[in-house]
Parts: C-alpha cells; sequence; structure tokens
C-alpha cells in the first residue's frame, strides 16, 4: 500500500520509511533486468490458452460502475473509469511499479523511494507478499468513487493483465491510494517485458486490468494456482460477453 506524493518522492526516506533489514545484496541497488532475462519474461508472459486479442475484443466498451474516475498519477486529470462486464471489472490505464512487502534484493527502501515492509492481503503463512517473485495487481482503497469489495473482488482475486500481445494472470494483492489506478508488482511488469525498476520504471499506458468477480486463489502466492484459475475464468468470460 503506497501512497506517491512529490514530497514523499522527494524526502531521502530514512525518516518516513520503517527501518528494515536488508539483504546482503541489496545495499547496492538491483541487478540490472538483462536483455536476454526480459526476453525470457516476454516469452513466459503468454500464460493459459485464451489470447489477448480475444480478451481485447471483449473490453472495447465501457459499462461503468465507479462513482467517477481515476487518476494514473497524481497531478493528472481523472480520466479512468472502472468498468463492469458479466463476471468481472476491467480498467485500461498505465502500470506503475508496486515494490511494497518483503524485502529482497530488487523491493526495498534503497531501490524504491516509497517502499512499504507490508502488503494489504498476506500469504498462507501471514507474512507480506513479494513484489520481486509474484504477479500481483494493486487495486484503489475503497473511497466514494469504488469500493472493490462490494463489486466482489477480494484478496486473491484472479486477474488478467493485457499488454500488447502478452497475457500475465496475477493476483490481488495490494492496495493504494483512493484516486488513483494502474499499479502492479515489480513481478508482473518484468514478465509482461515492462521495466520493473520501482522508481523509474512502469508504462504510461497501454495496460488492461480484467479482474474476475467472485475469484480467490488458494494460498494466494501461488502463481500456478492463478494461471489455472485463470484461464478457466477467460474461458468463461468470453462465452458469457
Amino acid at each position: 500500500m503506497r501512497t506517491r506524493t512529490l514530497a514523499l518522492a522527494a524526502a531521502t526516506g530514512t525518516a518516513l520509511l520503517a527501518t528494515v533489514a536488508l539483504p546482503a545484496d541489496a545495499a547496492s541497488g538491483p541487478a540490472p533486468l538483462q536483455a536476454q532475462d526480459q526476453a525470457q519474461a516476454q516469452a513466459q508472459a503468454q500464460e493459459g490458452t485464451v489470447s489477448a486479442a480475444a480478451l481485447l475484443a471483449k473490453v472495447t466498451s465501457c459499462s461503468q460502475i465507479s462513482n467517477g474516475r481515476y487518476r494514473t498519477d497524481q497531478g493528472v486529470s481523472p480520466t479512468i473509469p472502472v468498468c463492469g462486464k458479466n463476471g468481472a471489472v476491467f480498467w485500461k490505464a498505465d502500470m506503475d511499479i508496486d515494490c511494497d512487502g518483503q524485502v529482497t534484493a530488487r523491493c526495498n527502501r534503497s531501490t524504491d523511494p516509497w517502499f512499504q515492509a507490508d502488503t494489504a492481503f498476506h500469504q498462507s503463512d501471514g507474512r507480506p507478499l513479494n513484489s520481486e517473485k509474484l504477479p500481483y495487481v494493486v487495486v484503489p482503497s475503497p473511497s466514494a468513487t469504488w469500493n472493490y469489495a462490494n463489486a466482489g473482488i477480494k484478496g486473491g482475486s484472479v486477474v488478467a493483465v493485457v499488454h500488447g500481445d502478452q497475457v500475465q494472470y496475477a493476483v490481488v494483492g495490494d492496495t493504494g491510494p483512493t484516486k488513483i489506478i494502474g499499479e502492479a508488482s515489480y513481478a508482473t511488469a518484468r514478465a509482461l517485458g515492462i521495466d520493473p525498476d520501482p522508481a523509474t520504471g512502469g508504462t504510461g499506458s497501454g495496460v488492461t486490468y480484467i479482474l474476475f468477480t467472485g475469484s480467490r486463489v488458494s494460498p494466494l502466492e501461488s502463481h500456478s494456482a492463478a494461471v489455472s484459475l485463470g484461464d478457466t475464468l477467460a474461458k468463461r468470460f468470453l462465452q458469457n460477453n
């Protein structure tokens, strides 16, 4: 859970962020994402049997269910509605990088100016999620604009994240600001070939988030379970819309 503000971004961080123990290799910052690693991540991002084109064909129009629209970043106009479909809600936005949760070499207070050592939803062992390893999506915290819980979304709900011709299945893993939308974990971005750097990465547009209502992966940290359930729900989504 995070609030990205200009003041926080400019701060040195030690007074604002909780002190956490870093892995030995974290102090020097994250290792660069090499071209070979990125190509491998992109090759793995087409998960399941439902294509990006098939999913995108079902979300060309929006039946708005949010009471207003969201900003993609602080200081820009609110332009992003949450839309409803049979069995899902969706939005089309940017992707900011959430590196919160467990402290790892790539996600810690040295690499991420907004780092918080917790996530709204936790693993089955009670620990925060691991953003570096687990594909997850951030939903806006409940507000007068929209309450994800009222739409049948919960921690662990399955999300199909579509970018270009790639589909990556993820879970709802964290909550964010009440007025901003469009954020996912380091692992989600990396798998889709998006720069996962929490300070400078992400992409300004072109990401579609399809959240399947009433779904939940157990255990929440099982990505294979998210892919299996996601593929089933995506097929159902195509049939029902």
